[in-house]
């Protein structure tokens, strides 16, 4: 009991710490709107503009919800979420939105973008080989799974979200005007070729290496009866 509570409570406050970062950056992204430039201004090597704040509003939003997920996955589903998992995603959450938008990491932190792709691939890459567990221990699909084949599907399902958050930066760009597959420098002028896709391409490449790695570790852990996913695997309660 006291094991729970204690789980209950570091998990409390990291939650509102970072809920609590996100509803000010919300404020601040709300009252920049207002008052900011609507375009670059040259004298500054890099300044926010309009569609900025309207980006870091959007990702705020979109963090909060995220935030909640968890608990609601919890509740419907009836799962339990290990610690270890729910600390990554947190601290993916901070790092991606408060870190990298409200603080321009990814412009003044060299590789913040790739190293988030990264470690976001080898999560997904988890989080397939639990959702594969939850299939093995429900008790009305009965299954016997190769530990190739969980590790090619963790490799899959891990690229194929990243695909999906494209497809959601570019969506989103296109309609607001926005930045998030950095086809423009910090001053505002478009990228032209290449140069363009390489946001986007060097995206693609490192969730699928980093799912790669997870999905190895993970073909390995199965093939040697290690469990070495075990505290990043999702779970039913009884």
């Amino acid at each position: 009991m006291r094991k729970f509570a204690k789980r209950i409570k570091w998990k409390k406050v990291i939650s509102i710490f970072v809920l609590v970062t996100l509803i000010l950056s919300m404020g601040y992204a709300i009252l920049q709107i207002v008052i900011a430039e609507p375009g670059a201004v040259p004298s500054k090597s890099y300044n926010k503009m309009k569609s900025d704040y309207v980006l870091i509003l959007l990702q705020c939003l979109l963090g909060i919800f995220c935030i909640f997920m968890p608990s609601m996955l919890e509740r419907r589903f009836k799962l339990i979420i290990p610690n270890m998992m729910y600390l990554f995603f947190i601290i993916f959450l901070y790092a991606a939105i408060y870190l990298g938008e409200v603080r321009s990491f990814y412009y003044t932190v060299p590789y913040w973008d790739t190293i988030l792709h990264t470690f976001s691939g080898a999560m997904l890459g988890a989080l397939g080989f639990s959702v594969v567990r939850l299939l093995n221990d429900t008790h009305k699909i009965s299954v016997d799974l190769s530990p190739l084949f969980v590790a090619f599907f963790a490799l899959t399902f891990a690229v194929f979200m990243g695909v999906i958050w494209e497809i959601y930066e570019y969506t989103f760009d296109g309609i607001f005007g926005l930045n998030m597959q950095k086809f423009a420098i910090e001053q505002g002028d478009a990228l032209v070729g290449r140069a363009a896709l390489s946001d986007t391409m060097l995206d693609l490449i490192v969730d699928t290496i980093g799912a790669a790695v997870m999905s190895t570790i993970g073909y390995i852990s199965l093939k040697e009866k290690k469990n070495w996913l075990e505290k990043l695997s999702v779970f039913k309660s009884e």
